[in-house]
């Protein structure tokens, strides 16, 4: 069957998420995830992903489904998440996990639309990306909380938002939060400057 390749979302229907490792028993010790068992960190959050996300709404999960474990174990977990799943390719997603059965291809890139603003999605942290200085935001997870966000960029992992998925309302609350670097102020001035120059030619 074909999937449909969308590109525009509803902002109060969808939502981020990333590096949720499940049946990763080695993730607990690496991350100091509060569990005392593979099988409570899955059960948990799991609980979290479906206490946000019905079964209508679209989840864009940024790498690392799983991790260790077998493919009927992937199906299974998979299959208890609400939603329809979309993936964005991390570093430990193999085929076992590539063909879940997710509502669009898994890709390493990919943007969309949520709520008429331009999002750019990729596992791994990126420095610029297109549309950064039209607006763009963009997401990213791998680090597991540890690389600080921008005004325009921020990790949406689980372990940077309390082991759930997040809306785009509280990723630009977070974003508003956080000041702009000079980077981000002298690249927005010099675009700023080549659009007048541009209207002025």
């Amino acid at each position: 069957m074909t999937k449909t390749k969308r590109d525009h979302f509803n902002g109060t229907t969808t939502w981020f998420s990333a590096d949720t490792h499940f049946g990763h028993r080695g993730i607990l010790k690496m991350e100091g995830r509060p569990f005392a068992t593979i099988e409570e960190h899955d059960d948990s959050l799991i609980h979290a992903w479906n206490s946000r996300v019905r079964p209508q709404h679209d989840v864009f999960l940024l790498g690392d489904f799983a991790m260790n474990s077998s493919a009927a174990r992937c199906q299974e977990v998979f299959a208890r998440l609400n939603g329809k799943k979309h993936l964005i390719i991390g570093n430990h997603d193999k085929d076992r996990h590539l063909s879940l059965g997710w509502a669009s291809e898994p890709a390493d890139l990919r943007t969309v639309h949520v709520d008429g603003v331009a999002i750019v999605m990729c596992h791994y942290g990126l420095r610029t990306w297109n549309g950064t200085w039209r607006g763009a935001l963009h997401l990213y997870g791998h680090s597991h909380g540890k690389l600080v966000g921008t005004s325009r960029s921020l990790d949406v992992g689980v372990d940077a938002w309390g082991y759930r998925p997040v809306g785009l309302t509280e990723i630009r609350e977070r974003m508003a939060e956080t000041p702009e670097t000079d980077e981000e102020c002298r690249i927005a001035e010099e675009a700023a400057k080549a659009e007048r120059e541009a209207g002025e030619a």
